[in-house]
């Protein structure tokens, strides 16, 4: 088995791509991390899912190409020259409500929400309130992280960090876990 992708690739994936590279955006999510996040998309028809960390909207596109015309979506990304990047890629799809904020204070602000699939690609939701954001995870629902193996541009210390990150989420009982040493290191859970 080859770890390819097997599938169509979303219509606005090109065009997000390049502009990603001519914007000098270093941290977009892998291909092979993309696809399964459209696959797990596909397993929520009507769901209400959301996205910590849009970047450029590379792995948006994906999640939005997984999901059906019933389904919801909110991103959130701090940095609103990468987050015009998906505005004017994705913008157009009703589905979608892009948010320029700080992760942090948009969690503390939601935490009464539900979500069906939280995908979390930045510190808040992932290193930071993380608890909070479990918690936003309905009963069934899943909660995907990535960039769990080594990556070359983690800072020093990162590691440690990514360490303490499974050995908590391992100690929790109210969630089923899988991790992948797979793309760039997945953990997939789903609430109890």
């Amino acid at each position: 088995m080859l770890e390819e992708i097997r599938q169509k690739y979303p219509s606005a994936y090109n065009a997000i791509k390049v502009a990603t590279e001519a914007s000098g955006f270093t941290m977009p999510s892998e291909v092979l991390t993309c696809s399964l996040l459209k696959t797990l998309a596909a397993s929520k028809p009507g769901g209400k899912f959301l996205e910590l960390g849009t970047g450029t909207g590379l792995s948006t596109t994906w999640i939005l190409d997984g999901m059906d015309d019933s389904a919801s979506m909110i991103s959130i990304d701090n940095d609103e020259t990468v987050l015009s990047i998906a505005k004017e890629n994705l913008g157009v799809d009703k589905r979608l409500k892009l948010i320029c904020a700080d992760g942090a204070d948009w969690i503390k602000q939601n935490a009464g929400q539900k979500f069906s699939f939280i995908f979390a690609d930045a510190w808040p939701g992932k290193y930071l309130l993380l608890d909070e954001v479990l918690n936003m995870v309905e009963k069934g629902g899943l909660y995907i992280i990535d960039d769990m193996l080594p990556q070359a541009n983690w800072p020093t210390g990162h590691a440690e960090k990514a360490t303490d990150l499974i050995s908590y989420l391992d100690s929790r009982e109210d969630i089923i876990l899988t991790k992948m040493g797979w793309a760039t290191g997945i953990v997939i859970i789903t609430k109890k």
